[in-house]
């Protein structure tokens, strides 16, 4: 690689840098080509010599938040051997506090636009992930169609994820522990644990 190729790949990963950083501290709408510029202390046309557009910049971005998560899947799966249901429970909370630590990324990550782009392998780092609850549903639930399940299930916890957020669950339930709706959303969709 040259001296040239190695400075655009810095400049490339620097951007990046600082648009999660800025996501962190800003949220979504703090996100323009221009102000990621600034703050990497470039002009505003230099991110365009490496991201064409903004939704390429924002699909980098929102690239690192699905490969922060599935590092996390990963590590809660640890050697698997864990019953079905067990792990999908220790993926919801996993989702859940991720989604509460991480609000800016999180709702960058799961912006449709951004996921019907292709340049930047984004469905690559995404699509995995729902995978891994579809085969595990489908082993708890044989019976159902486990995509149907998995989404329905991954809808209810992004509810769970906004609501909570905006604080709006812990005012109707008077919890401060969200683990409680996760095993409702869990019964729900799985059948009761008691009865399995």
């Amino acid at each position: 690689m040259s001296d040239e190729e190695k400075a655009g790949q810095d400049l490339r990963v620097r951007l990046v840098d600082v648009g999660v950083e800025l996501l962190a501290r800003e949220g979504v709408g703090a996100l323009s080509l221009r102000e990621i510029a600034r703050r990497a202390g470039v002009s505003h046309g230099a991110p365009r010599r490496h991201f064409p557009t903004h939704l390429e910049l924002l699909s980098a971005i929102a690239r690192r938040g699905f490969t922060d998560l599935a590092g996390r899947v990963a590590a809660a799966r640890g050697d698997r051997t864990a019953p079905p249901r067990e792990q999908i429970a220790e993926l919801g909370c996993v989702y859940l506090e991720f989604a509460l630590g991480n609000a800016g990324m999180y709702e960058l990550m799961f912006r449709h636009d951004l996921l019907a782009s292709g340049h930047l392998g984004l469905r690559d780092t995404s699509l995995p992930l729902f995978g891994v609850l579809v085969e595990l549903v489908g082993r708890v639930r044989p019976d159902a169609d486990a995509r149907a399940v998995t989404a329905a299930l991954w809808a209810n916890l992004h509810g769970i994820a906004q609501l909570w957020s905006w604080g709006s669950l812990q005012l109707a339930t008077g919890t401060d522990d969200f683990v409680p709706l996760l095993r409702t959303a869990l019964d729900a969709h799985l059948g009761s644990e008691a009865g399995r």
